[in-house]
């Protein structure tokens, strides 16, 4: 057997490398595609936060979840997500350009450092990716929001972020929001309810919705009245591509 006779099964072993990042990529797309239509059971940092609970020994620890449409969740809420975390959301397509400049500047300066997140980024690092830094996370989860943003319209955007958001330790969604806190669904929640819903979610296990304190009371207000500035449910409705 000559030289050459041995070198095939060594390139095959290159080639299937080689078709490791398509894969990868053909995956992400199955992922987000599907889950336009399916909804999802859980995410990945519902899992994380499970996982820690069980590695500290947390045998008791139950996560709260429990999924709503959007049409049963009430149209307060949706409108403080956006109020209070992204009020560009029916006009752009997962990145908020200005918002990222102006952080980008703000954080040179010296000043208090923020992030400028969508809600559509945020959707895709919930559900898809883990929390932290770094380049790999923040690279895979442009690329979820880009796919994200092609595959769902706005208002599935919203519904799936409504239900993933943690808004409390271990309390993830609308419904079992409103449930542990309002003792009441969410479709009943109030505008000032779904404000303070909103307030926390820079910390949930920071800020309480339960016993709010003065910045979360300050918030809530200031979300109330974004809202009301931003025209209410109706500028999601004329924005963002409500399906029937």
């Amino acid at each position: 057997m000559n030289e050459a006779a041995g070198r095939p099964p060594k390139r095959r072993g290159w080639r299937w490398l080689l078709l490791v990042p398509p894969l990868l990529l053909a995956f992400s797309v199955l992922q987000v595609v599907a889950l336009r239509f399916v909804d999802p059971p859980t995410s990945a940092f519902m899992a994380a936060r499970q996982l820690e609970a069980w590695t500290a020994g947390d045998r008791k620890f139950r996560l709260a979840y429990t999924w709503r449409d959007y049409a049963q969740i009430a149209p307060s809420l949706p409108i403080s997500l956006v109020a209070a975390e992204d009020q560009k959301f029916p006009l752009h397509r997962g990145f908020d350009l200005v918002a990222i400049d102006q952080a980008i500047d703000r954080n040179a300066r010296g000043g208090r450092v923020r992030g400028a997140s969508t809600i559509s980024q945020q959707v895709a690092k919930n559900l898809f990716l883990w929390s932290g830094g770094g380049y790999l996370r923040k690279g895979l989860e442009a690329w979820y929001t880009v796919l994200i943003e092609l595959a769902w319209p706005k208002h599935r955007i919203l519904e799936v972020y409504a239900n993933i958001a943690e808004f409390g330790d271990g309390v993830y969604g609308a419904e079992a929001a409103s449930q542990t806190y309002f003792g009441k669904p969410a479709s009943r929640l109030t505008p000032a309810e779904s404000a303070r819903l909103a307030a926390v979610l820079p910390n949930p296990k920071r800020y309480s919705v339960r016993n709010p304190g003065p910045y979360v009371q300050r918030r809530a207000a200031w979300i109330q009245r974004n809202a009301r500035n931003l025209g209410g449910p109706g500028y999601l409705e004329d924005g963002s591509d409500p399906s029937p």
